[in-house]
Protein backbone atom coordinates (compact mmCIF):
# COMPACT_ATOMS: atom_id res chain seq x y z
CA UNK A 1 0.00 0.00 0.00
CA UNK A 2 1.40 3.42 -0.97
CA UNK A 3 1.87 6.43 1.22
CA UNK A 4 -1.30 8.53 1.43
CA UNK A 5 0.62 11.74 2.07
CA UNK A 6 1.40 14.23 -0.69
CA UNK A 7 3.79 17.05 0.27
CA UNK A 8 3.18 20.52 -1.12
CA UNK A 9 5.58 23.02 -2.68
CA UNK A 10 9.26 22.20 -2.00
CA UNK A 11 8.63 19.79 0.88
CA UNK A 12 9.77 16.17 1.10
CA UNK A 13 8.66 13.26 3.29
CA UNK A 14 11.56 11.25 4.73
CA UNK A 15 11.39 7.93 6.57
CA UNK A 16 14.25 8.09 9.12
CA UNK A 17 16.63 5.15 9.46
CA UNK A 18 16.46 3.15 12.68
CA UNK A 19 18.52 4.44 15.61
CA UNK A 20 21.75 2.65 16.43
CA UNK A 21 21.20 0.15 19.24
CA UNK A 22 24.91 -0.44 19.88
CA UNK A 23 27.76 2.02 20.35
CA UNK A 24 30.94 1.74 18.29
CA UNK A 25 32.52 -0.06 21.26
CA UNK A 26 29.76 -2.70 21.26
CA UNK A 27 27.79 -1.42 24.26
CA UNK A 28 24.02 -1.88 23.94
CA UNK A 29 22.31 1.51 24.32
CA UNK A 30 18.95 1.93 26.10
CA UNK A 31 16.18 3.78 24.25
CA UNK A 32 16.80 6.96 26.24
CA UNK A 33 20.47 7.11 25.19
CA UNK A 34 19.90 6.46 21.48
CA UNK A 35 20.33 9.48 19.26
CA UNK A 36 17.75 10.28 16.64
CA UNK A 37 19.02 9.39 13.17
CA UNK A 38 20.03 12.21 10.85
CA UNK A 39 19.55 10.25 7.66
CA UNK A 40 16.72 8.47 5.95
CA UNK A 41 14.98 7.58 2.72
CA UNK A 42 12.83 10.00 0.74
CA UNK A 43 9.37 8.49 0.28
CA UNK A 44 7.51 11.43 -1.32
CA UNK A 45 8.40 14.79 -2.89
CA UNK A 46 6.34 17.86 -3.68
CA UNK A 47 6.08 19.39 -7.16
CA UNK A 48 8.67 22.12 -6.48
CA UNK A 49 8.78 25.74 -5.41
CA UNK A 50 7.38 28.58 -7.49
CA UNK A 51 10.05 31.11 -8.45
CA UNK A 52 9.56 34.88 -8.50
CA UNK A 53 8.97 34.63 -12.25
CA UNK A 54 6.10 32.21 -11.65
CA UNK A 55 7.77 29.09 -13.00
CA UNK A 56 8.11 25.90 -10.96
CA UNK A 57 11.68 25.07 -9.88
CA UNK A 58 11.97 21.28 -10.00
CA UNK A 59 13.09 19.26 -6.99
CA UNK A 60 16.64 17.85 -6.97
CA UNK A 61 15.77 14.84 -4.78
CA UNK A 62 13.43 12.02 -5.76
CA UNK A 63 11.69 9.14 -4.03
CA UNK A 64 14.11 6.44 -2.97
CA UNK A 65 17.09 8.77 -2.39
CA UNK A 66 19.06 8.27 0.86
CA UNK A 67 19.54 11.72 2.38
CA UNK A 68 21.35 13.35 5.28
CA UNK A 69 19.53 16.17 7.10
CA UNK A 70 20.02 18.51 10.06
CA UNK A 71 19.46 17.43 13.64
CA UNK A 72 16.38 19.61 14.25
CA UNK A 73 15.03 19.70 10.69
CA UNK A 74 11.42 19.20 9.79
CA UNK A 75 8.29 18.10 11.59
CA UNK A 76 7.93 14.55 12.88
CA UNK A 77 4.66 12.71 12.26
CA UNK A 78 3.41 9.16 12.68
CA UNK A 79 1.14 7.78 9.99
CA UNK A 80 -0.22 4.21 9.99
CA UNK A 81 2.37 3.14 12.57
CA UNK A 82 5.40 4.51 10.71
CA UNK A 83 7.39 7.61 11.68
CA UNK A 84 8.12 10.24 9.03
CA UNK A 85 9.75 13.66 8.92
CA UNK A 86 8.34 16.38 6.65
CA UNK A 87 10.89 19.04 5.73
CA UNK A 88 11.78 21.56 3.08
CA UNK A 89 14.23 20.47 0.42
CA UNK A 90 16.65 23.15 1.66
CA UNK A 91 16.87 21.30 5.03
CA UNK A 92 18.50 18.34 3.27
CA UNK A 93 22.27 18.56 3.56
CA UNK A 94 23.36 15.81 1.15
CA UNK A 95 22.23 12.86 -0.93
CA UNK A 96 24.13 9.70 0.03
Amino acid sequence: MGLKLKPLSDRVVVEPDAAEEKSTGGIILPDTAQEKPHQGTVVAVGPGKASDAGTIVEMTVKSGDKVLYGKYSGTEIALEGTDYVIMRESDILAVL
